[in-house]
């Protein structure tokens, strides 16, 4: 069975607040009017409408953000994404939205720009492995895009399962073997309606990179991030719990939950800090502790009210 390994350390240094906010000024001043998520796929750059959805944190440096991912359908190193997925055609896209909804729809990227302003939202974001990063996104609330198809009142779960194209993501037809294609993911349908629950449709201003997920992946900031599902085909509202990709390959180290815990460790390491890309440094000012729900607690405790969270983990 193939296992999570720990990071590489990167010594480069996090961009100040003041840059990112100049250089965040220079791309909204200079985009065209009315430009929004499907006029950017031909320009690149997006228009997203500021929002207080941030932390006091300074963003991860682009390039870090950019270079430094997980995403397995390219390749099990974090440098693979960047260097396998110049192959892959995010264009043209849809995603399907069915199942226990009153509307079920089938939306172009057209569709979702004429329906879905882009916002940016900061973020912080904490992966399982024990390292983070603070990401701009730009894009939707999910509650919004669920809201379109109307869910049913039996509807309790939102899957989320991502594209298969072993042709065009080289770990879908090798490298990890044992996992069971299509990446599929799941949330409760509360988890899904939060206001902080998010589907990116670019990042930095731009547009999301291959390797980022493009052109559709969800950002769910209390949680490690395994539980952002990439590159999204399908949203599907239903009854029960929906199995997840790394839930089912290794349920003692992947629960369905997946929230940002640091009292709940890893049976391999301590999730009590994390290393913080981009930073210098591997312990030290390059190190941070881990905050319960990953900062989110205030807007997410509730959800989990009654809950034994080192059960349900």
């Amino acid at each position: 069975m193939a296992r999570l390994r720990l990071p590489a350390v990167s010594g480069s240094d996090i961009t100040s607040r003041e840059a990112w906010l100049n250089r965040r000024s220079f791309l909204v001043s200079g985009a065209a009017t009315g430009l929004g998520i499907g006029s950017a796929r031909a320009a690149g750059t997006l228009k997203a409408r500021a929002t207080s959805y941030t932390v006091k944190d300074p963003p991860t440096p682009r390039v870090d953000v950019t270079t430094y991912n997980n995403f397995y359908e390219f390749g099990l190193d974090k440098g693979d994404p960047v260097q396998n997925s110049g192959g892959f055609h995010p264009e043209p896209w849809t995603v399907r939205v069915d199942g226990l909804v009153r509307q079920p729809r089938t939306f172009s990227m057209d569709d979702l720009a004429a329906l879905m302003p882009v916002e940016e939202r900061i973020y912080r974001m904490r992966c399982v492995e024990a390292w983070s990063m603070v990401i701009p996104w730009d894009g939707f609330a999910l509650a919004a895009l669920l809201g379109v198809v109307e869910p049913l009142g039996d509807a309790k779960y939102v899957a989320f399962e991502s594209v298969l194209r072993p042709d065009e993501m080289p770990g879908q037809r090798g490298g990890l073997a044992s996992l069971d294609w299509p990446y599929v993911e799941g949330l409760r349908l509360d988890e899904a309606m939060n206001p902080l629950t998010f589907m990116a449709v670019g990042l930095y201003g731009d547009r999301l990179p291959n390797q980022n997920g493009a052109p559709l992946r969800l950002v769910v900031p209390w949680k490690y991030g395994f539980k952002g599902a990439k590159s999204i085909v399908r949203i599907r509202l239903v009854a029960d719990m929906p199995r997840t990709t790394w839930h089912s390959m290794a349920p003692e180290e992947y629960g369905f939950y997946a929230n940002v815990n640091p009292t709940v460790d890893h049976p391999r390491w301590s999730q009590g800090s994390e290393r913080v890309i981009g930073s210098s440094g591997f312990f030290g000012a390059g190190r941070r502790t881990t905050e319960m729900f990953n900062g989110y607690g205030e807007q997410v405790a509730s959800l989990y009210a009654g809950m034994d969270l080192r059960r349900w983990y």
